[in-house]
């Protein structure tokens, strides 16, 4: 896998479960203040598409995942 599809993988998984953690209705309920957590998520997306830079991309990269395009 390259860099950017790990990177929306974690984006995704991250988002579905701060949702589930959120979300008072889900069985695993803590605090809506998890809610943050999913809009912080979103505004990093947008900012990464926005300027094509995005933080995880760098740390994936260096971990060791190949550059993709």
């Amino acid at each position: 896998m390259s860099s950017w599809q790990i990177v929306r993988i974690i984006a995704g998984a991250f988002i579905l479960l701060s949702l589930a953690l959120g979300i008072p209705g889900s069985p695993l309920y803590v605090s809506p203040w998890w809610l943050a957590f999913t809009a912080f998520v979103g505004v990093n997306l947008l900012q990464s598409g926005l300027t094509k830079w995005c933080l995880m991309e760098v740390i994936v990269r260096k971990l060791g995942a190949r550059t993709g395009s």
